[in-house]
Order: C-alpha cells, then sequence, then structure tokens
C-alpha cells in the first residue's frame, strides 16, 4: 500500500517530521516557496501541514489533486480558505489548545509589566537616569483580577492569579456555578465585574456578542484606576475610547498583545502614558511552537492512515455508513443550536438533546456534537463538531442526550432544551420534504420556520396593527423581508414572529422595533 505523502511548506519544530514517518506517512519539508512553486507541487501530496506563512488559496486548492488534509499548527486559519477547502473536499484542522499556557503567561507578564510599570523603567534607566522616586507601582497580592472568559486560557490565567494571591472574578456566559467553585473563582455578571476589578484580562474570541465587550461605556463602567490586559483578540476593546479612558486617568494602564489592525503599523495609543504593547507575541515561545507542530502532525498522520479526525473545522467525526443519514439531522441540530445560543440570553446551566421518532434510531453524537457546535459558535470562534464538547465540559456545561423511542406529530423530531438563570428555553425541529431542516417549536409556542441567513426574533403583545407598524418600520430602515413565520399560543396573548430579511439588519433598526409598542423582545439572529 502506498504511504500517504505529507508536505511540511513552513519552518516547524523537526520532530514533527519524525512523527509523521513514524506514523506512516512520507514527509517533505520545503519551506519559503512562492505561491506559484507551491501550485507546481501540491498536487503530489495527501497532506499539507502549514502555520501562517503558507496561504493555501482557491488557486492551490484547485491544483490540489490529491490533498486530503490540512493541518496548520496554531490557532488562526486566516491563511486557509475554508469553503474552497470543503468545497474541494479537504479536511481542514488546526491545534487550539497548543499554545494555551505560553498565551496565559504572556498575559500575567503583562498584568505584573502594569503593576510595576517596567518597560517604561526600564527604558528611562537604560537611557541614563535614575528615576526611582519616579514610579510608584502596585502589589497584586489581595487585587481583584477580572476575568472575561474562563475557557482553556482563562482558566490557566486564574490559577496563576489564584497563586499570586489574588482574588478572581470571572464572566463567561458558559461557566456554572460549580464550575467556578472548582476554579476557584467568583462567579460575576459584566457589570458586577467592570465594578470590582483591578485589573482586567480578557480571553474569549472576537464573535458579534464580544466585539467592543470593553466599549466606551462599558469602560466608563469599570473602577477608577484600573488596568486592562488584552492578549485574546483584537477588536474585543474600542481602542479609541481606551486612550482617552488613559489619558483622563481613569484606566491607570492598559497593555495589548494585539490589536484591531494588525500589523498595527499606528494606533491612537502609541505613546499614551500608562500604554505598553507587544506584537502579538501570545504564542511564541519554543514550548508552544513544539507543541502545535508536534499535535498537527499527530493529527495529520491519524487522519491520513486511520481516518480518525480531531479538531477539524469544517467536518464531523463521522464514519462512512453513518454519513448520508446523519447529515440532515446535523444541519438541523446546528441551527437549533446556533438557535438557543443566540437566544438563551442568561448564563447557561445545562443542555438536553431530546431525539425522537425517526432520529432515534441513529447514532446520536454526531447530532449532540452539532447542537454543541452551533451553540457554542456565539462565544469561540474556533468551536467544530469535535471540540464542542470539550468546550462545553470544559465550562462546566452539563449536557444530557435523551432518546424517545416514540413518534410523536412529527415521524422525527429534534429537540434542544437550555436551562438558564430565568428558565428553561426550548426549542424542536424536524425535516420535511427532502430532508429539509424545519424549525416547528419555538420556546413553548408552535412556528413553522426555515433558519437560514439573516433573520428578525421578535416577541410581542399580539394586538391589531403591530404587523403593518413593524413593516412599516423596516421599510424606511430599507430592510426587505424574504419570509414572515408567526405563532402564537392563544388570540391577545404573546406572539412570536421570526423573518427571514435579505441583509444584516443593524442595531439602531433593532432598537426601532423594541421600541414599538407591545414589542416585549427582539433580537437580529444570524445562521
Amino acid at each position: 500500500m502506498t504511504k500517504p505523502r505529507v508536505l511540511i511548506s513552513d519552518s516547524m519544530d523537526p520532530n514533527a517530521a519524525k512523527i509523521f514517518q513514524e506514523r506512516g506517512c512520507d514527509v517533505d519539508v520545503i519551506t519559503g516557496e512562492t505561491p506559484e512553486q507551491l501550485i507546481a507541487r501540491i498536487s503530489d501530496y495527501d497532506g499539507l501541514a502549514i502555520r501562517s506563512s503558507t496561504k493555501v488559496t482557491p488557486a492551490v486548492l484547485d491544483a490540489a489533486a490529491n490533498l486530503k488534509v490540512i493541518g496548520r499548527a496554531g490557532i488562526g486559519v486566516d491563511n486557509v480558505d475554508i469553503p474552497a477547502a470543503s468545497a474541494k473536499g479537504v479536511v481542514v484542522m488546526n491545534t487550539p489548545f497548543g499554545n494555551s499556557i505560553t498565551t496565559a503567561e504572556h498575559a500575567i507578564a503583562l498584568i505584573f509589566a502594569l503593576a510595576r510599570q517596567i518597560p517604561e523603567a526600564n527604558a528611562r534607566t537604560q537611557n541614563g537616569e535614575w528615576p526611582k522616586n519616579g514610579f510608584m507601582g502596585v502589589e497584586l497580592t489581595g487585587k481583584t483580577l477580572g476575568l472575561i472568559g474562563a475557557g482553556n486560557i482563562g482558566s490557566i490565567v486564574a490559577a496563576r492569579a489564584l497563586g499570586l494571591k489574588m482574588k478572581v472574578a470571572a464572566f463567561d456566559p458558559f461557566l456554572t456555578g460549580e464550575r467556578a467553585i472548582e476554579m476557584g473563582v467568583e462567579k460575576a455578571d459584566l457589570e458586577t465585574l467592570l465594578a470590582k476589578a483591578d485589573f482586567i484580562t480578557l480571553h474569549t474570541p472576537l464573535t458579534n456578542e464580544t466585539r467592543n465587550i470593553l466599549s466606551r461605556e462599558n469602560l466608563a463602567k469599570t473602577k477608577k484606576g484600573v488596568r486592562i490586559v488584552n492578549c485574546a483578540r483584537g477588536g474585543l476593546i474600542d481602542e479609541a475610547a481606551l486612550k482617552d479612558a488613559l489619558d483622563s486617568g481613569h484606566v491607570a494602564g492598559a497593555a495589548l498583545d494585539v490589536f484591531e489592525t494588525e500589523p498595527a503599523k499606528e494606533s491612537p495609543l502609541f505613546g499614551t502614558a500608562g500604554f505598553i504593547c507587544t506584537p502579538h507575541l501570545g504564542a511564541s515561545t519554543n514550548e508552544a511552537q513544539v507543541n502545535v507542530a508536534l499535535q498537527v502532525a499527530e493529527q495529520m498522520a491519524d487522519y491520513l492512515v486511520h481516518g480518525g479526525v480531531t479538531n477539524a473545522l469544517n467536518m464531523p467525526s463521522l464514519s462512512a455508513e453513518e454519513a448520508p443519514k446523519l447529515r440532515p439531522y446535523m444541519a438541523l441540530a446546528e441551527k437549533l443550536g446556533s438557535l438557543v445560543g443566540q437566544l438563551a440570553h442568561d448564563n447557561l446551566c445545562d443542555i438536553a438533546i431530546e431525539v425522537e421518532g425517526a432520529a432515534a434510531q441513529l447514532n446520536i453524537k454526531p447530532i449532540v456534537g452539532a447542537v454543541l457546535a452551533g451553540l457554542m459558535r456565539q462565544y469561540s470562534d474556533t468551536v467544530n463538531m469535535v471540540n464542542a464538547p470539550f468546550l462545553a465540559k470544559e465550562r462546566g456545561l452539563d449536557v444530557r442526550e435523551i432518546r424517545h423511542d416514540r413518534e410523536g406529530i412529527y415521524h422525527t423530531l429534534v429537540r434542544v432544551t437550555a436551562r438558564t438563570q430565568s428558565g428553561e428555553r426550548s426549542v424542536a425541529g424536524t425535516l420535511f420534504g427532502d430532508n429539509a431542516p424545519r424549525l416547528v417549536d419555538l420556546f413553548g409556542v408552535p412556528v413553522e420556520a426555515d433558519l437560514g441567513g439573516d433573520m428578525l426574533y421578535i416577541v410581542n403583545e399580539d394586538a391589531p396593527g403591530f404587523i403593518g407598524r413593524l413593516g412599516s418600520l423596516l421599510g424606511e430602515a430599507q430592510t426587505n423581508i424574504g419570509t414572515f413565520h408567526l405563532g402564537r399560543q392563544q388570540a391577545g396573548g404573546v406572539a412570536v414572529l421570526l423573518l427571514s430579511v435579505d441583509s444584516p439588519v443593524t442595531a439602531e433598526t433593532v432598537e426601532a422595533i423594541r421600541a414599538l409598542p407591545g414589542v416585549k423582545r427582539a433580537k437580529a439572529l444570524k445562521f
């Protein structure tokens, strides 16, 4: 049998090549090639192992006649055209946890640097000054660290901070009370954290929910003299507002390893008193680079030789026999999970995935994985069906799988129920026609709707004239309605509207809808 061939096209720890060879692959290490050279060469290979330099474009993929898997040694896959890879049937993997300790340690280093003004003191001392009285720092002992994001990296930072005798308060929508106790941290809502934290560090991906989570408004809610660290993603902080807060003295110091625009050749923060920065060094240690190289080699070899799938961004863990039957169910499950993730606005405590009818005869694990992938994607930009269960477990989210042999109104049904601090939120869907996913129950209200693209969710009092007022408002906002789905439990009670629209709904339009008489809730959705 011919061995799979792998090309390592970026500089990587030499042990990665050894792992490929030991696990049954032939491997070539050819780095520094031009895109044209890579295009000419790539058809000879089954696997491509990269870091950040190699750009896997549609042109490269078009030439990759035999390519089966791309492995990124690291987290970010901005240099890989994932839709094009998916269309070609190429699996894209990354190593999302290989540099966690390194990134956490960098955040701790920046906390120390801010507390003792180390960069400024170093620069002035080396300039021939002796400014001993010019730098009055603060101790970390007894101070409160506010953790925004308590996942893998955030939990490591918490452990290190507790070792420094700091108090830790954590905000994370998926952090349960039990997990908080296990970590030794105080579970807090965002406003409480902002008001009490002496230091704030961010460890969350950049999503629609987290963009500018430290906005001008939220920065104003922080404790005077707070110090802020971001080693996660640019765009989590309003950089112009942060500069103003530093200038006013409300924020005593800030340290950024990431910027909204990178490389950050210029920034309003540069030269601001109390500001320090590093050029995205969170993963830059020898140990981290070795870890991600070894992990990507292990994952790719396992896939090429045995068919095992780990940390794939565009492929579920499925056998060849199960895939055709499960794919439509997974599409339905992912949409239901995404819907719950977008609408369950409180901290989630647990989630139940129930299947009945024809769905109960199938392997439930991929269905559960699809629900969790849709759910967690609202809060993590590296989530997939393989790592979603791990991310849920890491946050202490209790996941229950329930199988009913009965067949109810529908021949097959998938129900997702999330328990939050405000009670249960349950949605259900089925497959219609040619196995098209269809929502049939939304929080106890019968609603038949397709889920896809940009949508609007509205809860309102069922009263005459509302639909006309809503239509006029959307028309004035130049928002065209595609489909309109209405559900209610009884006349004159509460009605639920799901509208598909042809373009994203602006925040201003959502606020205007919320201001309409009778509206109880309105939210823009994205599938």
